[in-house]
């Protein structure tokens, strides 16, 4: 299979998967999404369409859960994150740094500003 990469949503629903850890189901993960997501509406279809996507790719894995009497005696299909996704999931972030490096570098102290907005810590300064 060719070395594919992560759009931008399937890294948001990944990370959702490797924060929720064994409770990465599909309402958990459409909860983290949107929590990841800045509180943007996000359906659950559009989740369980890029759930079912990101499994075709290999980039994620998942199982039925044992049945519960809290949900009338029905599995949950829960997902984990395989090392194909882990290597997607590291690649985006390594980009998304370097994104951000360069911004750094090219606008200084103005986009000290916006950084301090988006919660970051860290960030190199133009010398």
């Amino acid at each position: 299979m060719a070395n594919q990469s992560a759009g931008q949503f399937e890294q948001v629903v990944m990370t959702a998967i490797l924060a929720l850890r064994e409770d990465a189901y599909g309402v958990t993960i459409h909860a983290k999404v949107q929590d990841l997501s800045g509180g943007k509406a996000v359906s659950l279809g559009a989740v369980y369409v890029t759930l079912d996507r990101l499994e075709d790719k290999g980039f994620i894995a998942s199982r039925l859960s044992d049945p519960t009497p809290a949900r009338g005696g029905r599995s949950k299909r829960c997902y984990r994150l395989q090392a194909r996704g882990e290597r997607a999931l590291q690649e985006s972030a390594a980009t998304a740094r370097r994104v951000w490096e360069t911004l750094v570098d090219m606008w200084g102290k103005d986009w000290d500003q916006v950084r301090e907005w988006a919660g970051g810590k860290r960030g190199r300064r133009p010398a």
